[in-house]
C-alpha cells in the first residue's frame, strides 16, 4: 500500500540524476531510493531527470542515419522521448517503494522557450500543476532537457539541459537546495585522472565554479551555475552511489579565503591571432562581430599595447571551431585591408582560479614559479579578478596542471589550506506579499533568466599600466619579473602577454598608479639580465570590466561592449578576459564616457556601474 505523506512544510529539495545515474535499472531504483527518502524525511520533491544512459546519443545517431542533416524541429522530437522514457521508468520506481508520485513532460511542468530547435533558452515555467503535485503528497518527476515554444512544438535545451531544467525549476520554487546527483563525489581541486592527490571540495562560490568550467564539464554544466548565482540557489553537487555530503556550491563567497580552490585545464585550445592590425576605435568592434555572427565561442582574448600605430591581438577557441575561425578572421583582415593571420594549434589552458585572489598578492609569481620550475613555457596569459590563465603546449599541460595544484598545496585537507568558499553565506530568496505574489515575481524574473547577462560595470581609474618589449620567450622569465614585482610589495592587477614572435615577446600589466614607479625600478633591477628589453609605462588609464554570467557562452558580449566604445571614438588599447569578466584598458580622460556607453549598451543603470580601485592578481 502506498503511503503518501502529505507535508506541511513549505521546503522544497530538487534532486537531479543524469543519464549515467539512470542507466540501468539497479542504478534507477537507487535513485527512486535517494528521492523517497528525502521524502519521508518531510519534505517536498522535485526529481529532475535525463534520458538514460548514452540514450540521446544513440538517438542523434539513427537521426543521422537516416538523414544527414536532420531537421532540427524533428530532432527535438526524436530527443525528447529520452527523457519521456527516464520519467516514466522513475515514476514507476518511486512507486514500488510506497510512495505517490507522477511523471510530466516539459510541456506538462510549463516549461516554455524561444523556438531555437536543438539550443532553445527558456522564456517562463509555471508551477501551477507542480505545486499541486507536491500539495497532494506526490513526488513530482520532471523531464529534463526540454519544453515547448509559443506554437506547442517540443524544444530541447541543448547539451547540459537537465542541469538547466533543474536550477531554474528550484529558481521558480525556492527549493531550499538544488541536489545535482552524478558520478563523482563531488567538485574537486582538480582533475584527479591528471593529479591523483586531488583533493573534493566542500564548499565552493559559484564565480569560482564558473571560472573553473572545465571542472564542472563533467560535474555540473555552466548554465545551471549561472541560475544558481543569478537566483541565489544553493546547489550541492553529489555522488549517486554513495551518501557522502559532496560539494555545496553557494552563489557568495566568504573573507579570509585561500588563495586558489582549483587548477582547471582545457585540453584541446588552438589560437587564432592578427598581427598588424591599425590601432585605432572600431578595430576589435569589427574583429568580434565576425566571431559572434558565426556563434563562435572565443575563449582567451589577448590585445597588448599597440606600437607604431599597429596592435596585435590574439584569442584561443576550441579546436573543432579553428576553420570556420580563420574564415572570419581572414573576412575580418580583408575589410580592415591591413594585418595578417596566423594560428597555433596543439595547446592547452591551463588557469589557477580562486576567490581569494582579490586580497593575496604575489599569486602570479607563484604560478609562473610553479611552471618554471617544471620548465614549462608559457604562450599567453590573461588573468581576471580571481583567476591566472596560461596557454602552454598540448604536451605540457599535465605536468602544468600537476605543478601548480603542488605550489599552492591544494593536495592538503581543508583544515590545512582554508576553503575559499569557507562560511560562505547562503542567500535565500525573500520577499513579502501572498504566496502568488512571491510566485508571479520570480516567474517574472525567469521570463529573461536566459538574455546576455551582465550585471556590472566597472571603471577603475587608479592604476597605472607597464609593459616591456622583446622578453626572451623562455620558462622563468616570467617568474622572475613577478617575483621582483611581488617582493617590492607592488599588486599587479590585470596580466596580457600576447603570442611570441621570432622568439620573443610583449608583457603588460597594471598597478596601482601610486606603485607605479617604485614598480619600474623593480622591474628595471630583473630586466638588466636580459639588455634587449623596452620597457615603457603609461599612469594615464582606466580599466573597463564588464561582468556577468557566462560571458564565453554569450558570443555577442564582447561584439557589444567593441561596439559601444567604438561608437564613441574610444580605442582600446589592452583587453583580457575570464569566463566571467572582460576588461578593456582605455585612455584616462574617457574612462566616464566609456562608463557611461557600457552602461547604456548593455540596458543598465547607474546602480549597476562602479568606480573601484585596485584588485590583487
Amino acid at each position: 500500500m502506498k503511503r503518501a505523506i502529505r507535508v506541511t512544510s513549505v521546503s522544497i529539495i530538487v534532486q537531479k540524476f543524469g543519464g549515467t545515474s539512470l542507466a540501468d535499472v539497479d542504478r534507477l531504483q537507487a535513485a527512486a531510493r535517494k528521492a523517497v527518502s528525502a521524502h519521508r524525511a518531510g519534505r517536498q520533491v522535485v526529481v529532475v531527470v535525463s534520458a538514460r544512459g548514452k540514450k540521446t546519443d544513440e538517438l542523434i545517431a539513427l537521426a543521422r542515419e537516416i538523414a544527414t542533416d536532420p531537421p532540427p524541429r524533428e530532432l527535438d522530437m526524436l530527443l525528447s522521448t529520452g527523457e519521456q522514457e527516464s520519467v516514466a521508468l522513475m515514476a514507476m520506481a518511486v512507486q514500488q517503494l510506497g510512495a505517490d508520485a507522477i511523471s510530466l513532460t516539459g510541456a506538462q511542468i510549463g516549461v516554455r522557450t524561444d523556438s531555437s530547435h536543438t539550443k532553445a533558452r527558456i522564456l517562463s515555467i509555471s508551477t501551477d500543476r507542480i505545486r499541486s503535485a507536491l500539495a497532494a503528497g506526490k513526488i513530482v518527476i520532471a523531464a529534463g532537457f526540454q519544453g515547448v515554444d509559443a506554437d506547442a512544438d517540443i524544444t530541447t535545451l541543448g547539451r547540459g539541459g537537465s542541469d538547466t531544467t533543474a536550477a531554474a525549476l528550484a529558481a521558480v520554487l525556492q527549493a531550499d537546495e538544488c541536489q545535482v546527483y552524478t558520478d563523482v563525489e563531488g567538485v574537486f581541486t582538480t582533475d584527479p585522472r591528471v593529479v591523483s592527490s586531488a583533493r573534493k571540495i566542500d564548499t565552493i562560490a559559484c564565480d569560482e565554479m564558473l571560472e573553473l568550467a572545465s571542472l564542472g564539464a563533467g560535474v555540473m554544466h555552466s548554465r545551471s551555475v549561472e541560475f544558481a548565482k543569478k537566483y541565489q540557489v544553493p546547489i550541492r553537487v553529489r555522488s549517486s552511489r554513495s551518501d557522502g555530503a559532496g560539494t555545496l556550491i553557494v552563489p557568495l563567497a566568504s573573507e579570509g579565503m585561500a588563495a586558489v580552490t582549483g587548477v582547471a585545464l582545457v585540453r584541446d585550445e588552438v589560437r587564432v591571432s592578427f598581427h598588424g592590425l591599425p590601432d585605432r576605435p572600431g578595430v576589435m568592434s569589427l574583429v568580434f562581430c565576425q566571431m559572434s555572427q558565426r556563434k563562435i565561442p572565443v575563449d582567451m582574448i589577448v590585445q597588448n599595447v599597440g606600437l607604431e600605430n599597429l596592435a596585435d591581438v590574439s584569442f584561443t577557441v576550441p579546436q573543432d571551431d579553428l576553420a570556420e575561425t580563420l574564415t572570419a578572421a581572414e573576412q575580418a583582415v580583408a575589410e580592415l585591408g591591413s594585418g595578417t593571420v596566423r594560428h597555433g594549434t596543439h595547446l592547452s589552458k591551463v588557469s589557477v582560479v580562486g576567490c581569494g585572489m582579490r586580497t593575496h598578492t604575489g599569486v602570479a609569481a607563484q604560478m609562473f614559479r610553479a611552471l618554471a620550475s617544471a620548465d614549462i613555457n608559457v604562450g599567453m596569459v590573461t588573468t581576471s579578478e580571481i583567476k591566472i590563465s596560461v596557454l602552454v603546449d598540448r604536451n605540457d599541460c599535465d605536468a602544468a596542471v600537476e605543478a601548480a595544484h603542488s605550489a599552492f598545496q591544494l593536495e592538503c585537507s581543508e583544515a590545512c589550506v582554508p576553503s575559499v568558499g569557507q562560511g560562505a553565506q547562503v542567500p535565500q530568496f525573500r520577499s513579502r506579499g501572498s504566496h502568488q505574489e512571491i510566485e508571479q515575481a520570480v516567474v517574472d524574473q525567469l521570463a529573461n533568466m536566459e538574455d546576455i547577462v551582465v550585471s556590472e560595470v566597472q571603471l577603475d581609474s587608479n592604476q597605472a599600466r607597464v609593459t616591456i618589449r622583446d622578453l626572451p620567450d623562455a620558462p622563468g622569465i616570467l617568474a622572475q619579473v613577478f617575483s621582483v614585482v611581488a617582493e617590492g610589495g607592488v599588486m599587479v592587477d590585470m596580466i596580457v602577454q600576447n603570442a611570441a614572435q621570432d622568439g620573443l615577446a610583449q608583457l603588460s600589466f597594471t598597478v596601482p598608479r601610486v606603485d607605479l614607479d617604485r614598480c619600474l625600478v623593480l622591474a628595471e633591477s630583473v630586466l638588466q639580465a636580459w639588455p634587449g628589453t623596452h620597457t615603457s609605462s603609461d599612469a594615464d588609464i582606466a580599466k573597463l570590466s564588464v561582468m556577468g554570467i557566462g560571458l564565453r557562452s554569450h558570443t555577442g558580449v564582447g561584439d557589444k561592449m567593441f561596439t559601444a566604445l567604438a561608437d564613441e571614438g574610444i580605442n582600446v588599447q589592452m583587453i583580457n578576459t575570464s569566463e566571467i569578466r572582460i576588461s578593456a584598458v582605455v585612455a584616462a580622460q574617457l574612462g566616464g564616457l566609456a562608463l557611461q556607453r557600457l552602461l547604456h549598451a548593455f540596458g543598465l543603470d547607474e546602480r549597476h556601474g562602479a568606480q573601484v580601485g585596485q584588485v590583487s592578481a
